[in-house]
């Protein structure tokens, strides 16, 4: 019996598989950097700076809300930074990108809806009218009571 458990044993310990040689090989199937083509350049993108003409609005607006104070050079110094930062803050939004969309539209320097040349705007109440009477004729009802 103890040979049988004996011959039993053995013959598990053969079983299990050997362990994997791990060979640190430098192919170019291995290795990431070689797989992707080198960029030749670096290139920043985005704005890089803010216009003198858009830091002097800035200026101007953060002037009136008693952010920042003396005259507007139109230069995104140092002191401006730091009064945008700050007037972020006040209104609860991040302060780390500067200055953000939600400031500038609250200083009244945001985008200007009031062109006629948006899209799907109406210009006059005879567009508003056929617009509404072309959705009728599109929908086969009509807009008159008969």
């Amino acid at each position: 019996m103890s040979s049988l458990l004996l011959a039993l044993c053995a013959s598990l310990g053969y079983a299990q598989p050997a362990a994997k040689k791990t060979t640190h090989k430098t192919s170019k199937h291995h290795s990431r950097s070689h797989r992707r083509a080198k960029k030749t350049s670096w290139k920043r993108h985005g704005q890089q700076q803010i216009a003198s003409d858009r830091a002097r609005e800035i200026q101007t607006a953060l002037i009136r809300e008693h952010y920042l104070s003396g005259d507007p050079t139109g230069e995104w110094d140092a002191r401006t930074q730091a009064a945008m930062v700050k007037y972020q803050s006040d209104n609860g939004w991040q302060s780390k990108v500067t200055p953000d969309s939600r400031a500038l539209i609250k200083l009244g320097l945001g985008p200007d809806y009031s062109q006629q040349e948006l899209l799907n705007m109406p210009a006059t109440s005879d567009a508003v009218a056929s617009a509404g009477g072309s959705q009728a004729a599109a929908t086969g009802t009509s807009t008159d009571k008969q």
